[in-house]
């Protein structure tokens, strides 16, 4: 490898360990925790996991109450994420317009991975997907503080 691809591929390492897991939240009375992950670069798999944010939010606001939901994407899921891939990138917009309880999250693993293989280029990640250092560990983290995890 090259020293200037070996050069950016550790600077994009260590920016991206230097961005810390989701925090342990303080949860509170009558909201609803919901983690999705997708990890499949299929269209009708990305369209099934903002399907199920879409209706769970619905639900959720027709009895009253609060639902956060995080979108995590690792593997090929990351092409959801990726403004030069993803199949869904339009309804990410407009989920990003409408539905501000819905965060989307990108693996810096898999980022630095996809950087890798490009030459050391990283691949363009949506503006508003907020990027964790590895996606298992922050739906592990999710978990651990009492959120439901579900894979669509």
């Amino acid at each position: 490898m090259k020293p200037i691809v070996k050069l950016i591929a550790a600077t994009l390492t260590m920016a991206l360990l230097a961005i810390t897991p989701v925090q342990a939240q303080e949860r509170e009375e009558g909201v609803h925790y919901l983690a999705l992950y997708i990890t499949d670069k299929s269209e009708a798999k990305m369209t099934t996991v903002l399907n199920v944010a879409a209706n769970a939010t619905r639900y959720y606001e027709s009895i009253g109450e609060e639902l956060e939901v995080r979108i995590v994407a690792f593997n090929a899921g990351l092409h959801m994420l990726r403004e030069d891939t993803s199949p869904v990138l339009e309804r990410l917009t407009s989920f990003n317009q409408s539905m501000p309880n819905v965060a989307f999250v990108a693996c810096g693993n898999t980022i630095a991975g996809m950087t890798r293989k490009a030459g050391g280029v990283a691949p363009p990640i949506i503006g508003f997907a907020e990027h964790v250092p590895a996606g298992v560990v922050d739906l592990m983290t999710l978990q651990e503080n009492g959120w439901t995890l579900i894979r669509p």
